[in-house]
């Protein structure tokens, strides 16, 4: 198609990352004058892929390196982005942390792209990266660059709210050996669990073989135990409520962070003339994961520098780990591999970059599946019901009351039930964890890739009169990405008939062109990108970018910018296949869905007409014919269909600009987006009957319906606004920061609640203040975060997720002599445990020791 050919001549982007390095972050703050000159003199890449001043940045950018990362009290540099302006991160597990910006977060975020050195360090199939599981340690981090809002006219797929560039440290400029321990706490007044310890030790060894060539070595190895998702909110209550069973008494409950007793494993059956829902009694989370984390990553890399300032380097990334990972459900990873191969030529007129990504998901699987099915693995479902039928029969008989001969029939039913921790218990699930079939196992075997190739040319430096004589910054660049999926036939196939378990190709090429105008002495700078881009299965999709940056003078400069971008579906959004349950989650694409968005009727129209049934048997005295037809007209037939693109439009503005002889830094931001076709998940069923007076009976029936859950868009049309605010004064060595972002959603027309939630605060307020020296060779830094309650909503849960703030503290000790470092701090000092999202783990404190060798 596009992809085979296409990805043998690129032109796309790369960061002059080794000259950004050499002028970022610098580290003398002492006094004005050194002051202005590092903000100043402060180099940014990723707004527009080529190197200038970070005040006069077209976009939103925010920049951190050495001096911040010193200065937080967090735990690693990954966990210190939280602090930064306009960024959200939620905490699915410990090692498992999302970065998102300006709303529509989720546990697994396709929205926002994590780059290492210019390369995506996303898994394939999960179409997000794994936090900083395949990103670089404390020890190799040179900055960061984020760009909060729409990167998709430069960056393309996956940036409709931004991205995370991550720089490296260059090995001809940062030789050496490094070492570093660190040593928490963590668990500590958990009701959950008894304090429990965490260890990462890492090392760097940077080596300058000749003047043309480099090398560098990183290793790190983590341990610890994963936080505890112990959630008992109750999602069902209303279930019995025609027959007035509620709270305790309720045959069919359904606690947040307990699997097995959801919809898929509830059943109606009629007890002495009255219909009662029943659910399977499920498990606890913390019964059926291992809570170890664990995370060996390294990485390797040769450097050749042709000439002076041209450089073509080999990097190799690895990661094994085990941590706890969510997307509809909670799933454990576990013996997951990860790893890139990355080849790339840099210089300053010419960047080619070509990598693979490749996972293997080992032994992992899906917790609500795990618990389902050792469930069913001692009893049958069918057998199951008769035995609680029948218990219930004889409780009643004996005069119990409703209440208590539910609570009997549960009893009785679960007789033989596997009790946790038991070896049979222990056995059944590691029989599970190899089944690789939702209905009857739970193991998740993935194995996909994908092949990026990309190129850029800066062509000021092929053309110097484009920048002599007509005053244009010139860029030309092009993209190409091919996943490669191995079907397993539980969660990917091949739609093609006949070719069920060939591999899978999925492919996007695109290409951009960004011309910048000086004007007016150089005050004012215009720019514009088009972009355009075309997937295997999708039109040619056009994203445009047009900015304006103000500069009066040089400390003080004003912009505002037009951008548009598209986002295609995923992997999974594409071309899931997944049973689970009883509920097949499939991909939107044609070859994925013919016949079911056509057939189907929407499953919450259908929980509301059975509901209704329900209540007219119970209370009414109706029979079940006379309910069904009475509520009928309740049924809403379908109205999506097969998947399109996501896209968004955005206005933004913003000013940088420096006060009091530079000690005075303020950054400003608002924005505007208009969102249309959300990629979402709907719920459908699909009777086993199409003649039109069959349908409302089947739809009262489970087994006279396949259920569904489709890839569509939702019709909504959303516009969310927003802005933030940042304030750094530095006075006598003193750092003082403060920011507050504020994030708004807005719906308006065809409002249908199926794109995603917005799941972001309206509030959110950092605050730090550091020193790196405050008495000789001592040095702290205190940082304090609130953010506002949100409106969390996700296929797990729904709900209102309370405000927190958290404090966090450190201080650090240089030993020069001996070139080392000890840090002691605390992350959430107070110990206040608290929920980032709704279905996820409660975080705790975790109290540290760092001791650093080779600064």
């Amino acid at each position: 198609m596009y992809g085979t050919f296409t990805s043998l001549f690129f032109l796309c982007v790369l960061s002059l990352s080794t000259q950004a390095r050499q002028l970022s972050d610098m580290n003398s703050d002492t006094t004005r004058k050194d002051t202005t000159v590092r903000i100043l003199s402060e180099v940014t890449v990723s707004a527009s892929r080529l190197r200038e001043s970070m005040l006069a940045s077209p976009v939103s950018v925010q920049k951190v390196g050495a001096t911040y990362f010193k200065a937080s009290p967090a735990p690693s540099f990954f966990d210190a982005l939280e602090n930064v302006q306009g960024v959200q991160l939620i905490t699915p597990s410990m090692g498992f942390k999302v970065l998102n910006a300006r709303g529509f977060a989720n546990t697994t975020n396709v929205r926002f792209a994590q780059l290492v050195d210019g390369m995506d360090v996303q898994s394939p199939h999960i179409g997000g990266p794994i936090a900083n599981a395949l990103g670089p340690s404390d020890l190799d981090v040179d900055n960061v660059e984020i760009v909060p809002g729409v990167a998709s006219a430069l960056y393309g797929m996956n940036t409709v709210n931004g991205l995370a560039n991550i720089t490296t440290k260059d090995p001809f400029t940062s030789a050496g050996l490094s070492v570093q321990q660190k040593t928490a706490v963590t668990h500590i007044g958990d009701p959950n669990s008894s304090a429990k310890p965490f260890s990462e030790t890492s090392l760097r060894w940077a080596h300058v073989i000749s003047p043309k060539w480099a090398f560098k070595l990183n290793g790190t190895y983590a341990r610890g135990y994963d936080w505890i998702a112990n959630d008992h909110t109750e999602l069902n209550g209303n279930a019995n409520a025609s027959t007035g069973l509620t709270g305790v008494n309720n045959p069919a409950k359904d606690p947040v962070s307990s699997y097995g007793n959801e919809s898929s494993d509830r059943k109606t059956i009629s007890l002495l003339g009255k219909n009662y829902v029943v659910a399977r009694t499920g498990y606890d989370e913390k019964d059926v994961v291992d809570y170890t984390l664990q995370n060996i990553k390294g990485d390797a890399g040769i450097y050749y520098k042709i000439r002076p300032d041209a450089t073509l380097s080999y990097t190799f990334h690895m990661a094994l780990l085990n941590n706890v990972y969510q997307r509809a459900n909670r799933f454990r990873l576990q013996d997951y591999f990860i790893q890139q191969h990355g080849i790339q030529y840099e210089s300053r007129g010419l960047q080619l970059r070509a990598y693979l990504n490749n996972e293997n998901t080992g032994n992992s699987y899906n917790l609500r599946s795990m618990a389902e099915n050792i469930d069913r693995n001692y009893k049958p479902d069918n057998v199951w019901y008769a035995d609680y039928t029948a218990a219930f029969n004889k409780a009643s008989q004996d005069g119990m009351t409703a209440a208590q001969a539910h609570q009997q029939a549960r009893t009785a039913a679960d007789q033989g039930r596997y009790m946790p921790g038991t070896p049979a218990f222990n056995n059944v699930l590691e029989k599970l964890q190899q089944v690789n079939n939702w209905d009857t196992g739970a193991a998740l075997k993935v194995k996909a890739s994908f092949i990026q190739a990309e190129g850029q040319v800066h062509l000021n430096e092929w053309i110097p009169e484009l920048r002599e004589k007509a005053g244009l910054e010139v860029l030309a660049g092009a993209d190409h990405r091919t996943y490669i999926i191995v079907p397993d036939g539980n969660y990917f196939i091949n739609p093609v008939h006949g070719k069920e378990y060939t591999n899978i190709h999925y492919s996007k090429t695109g290409g951009f062109l960004s011309v910048t105008k000086s004007l007016l002495k150089e005050r004012l700078k215009l720019g514009a990108i088009l972009r355009a881009d075309k997937n295997d299965y999708f039109d040619l999709a056009w994203s445009p970018r047009f900015t304006a940056v103000f500069s009066p003078l040089r400390t003080q400069n004003f912009r505002v910018s037009f951008q548009s971008g598209y986002r295609y579906p995923s992997i999974f959004e594409a071309y899931s296949n997944v049973n689970s349950g009883g509920v097949k989650r499939v991909g939107g694409l044609p070859a994925m869905s013919q016949g079911i968005f056509e057939n189907a009727w929407l499953q919450s129209s259908i929980t509301a007409f059975q509901a209704a049934v329900l209540n007219d048997i119970n209370a009414n005295g109706l029979s079940q014919q006379a309910a069904i037809e009475k509520n009928q007209g309740l049924l809403k037939k379908n109205p999506y269909t097969y998947i399109k693109p996501e896209h968004v439009r955005s206005i933004e503005g913003g000013y940088k600009g420096l006060f009091l002889k530079g000690r005075l830094f303020v950054d400003a931001d608002l924005y505007f987006n208009n969102y249309r076709s959300f990629i979402a998940q709907a719920n459908m069923n699909v009777p086993k009957t199409q003649n039109a007076d069959s349908i409302p009976f089947a739809l009262n029936n489970k087994s006279q319906q396949n259920q569904y859950r489709m890839w569509t868009n939702s019709q909504t049309k959303v516009y969310n606004y927003g802005a933030s605010l940042g304030v750094t004064y530095n006075v006598h060595g003193y750092r003082l920061h403060a920011n507050s972002s504020y994030a708004k959603l807005r719906k308006s027309a065809n409002e249908d609640g199926l794109e995603d939630g917005f799941n972001t605060p309206e509030w959110t307020l950092n605050a730090m203040i550091s020193k790196e020296e405050i008495i000789k060779h001592i040095g702290a830094g205190v940082s304090w975060k609130w953010q506002s309650s949100f409106l969390w909503q996700s296929f797990l849960v729904n709900g209102q997720t309370p405000s927190y703030n958290t404090l966090d503290a450190q201080v650090s000790y240089t030993f020069e002599k001996i070139n080392s470092k000890i840090k002691l701090g605390a992350s959430n000092l107070l110990n206040h445990y608290y929920y980032s999202f709704l279905g996820g783990p409660s975080v705790g404190g975790m109290y540290y020791a760092t001791v650093q060798y080779g600064l």
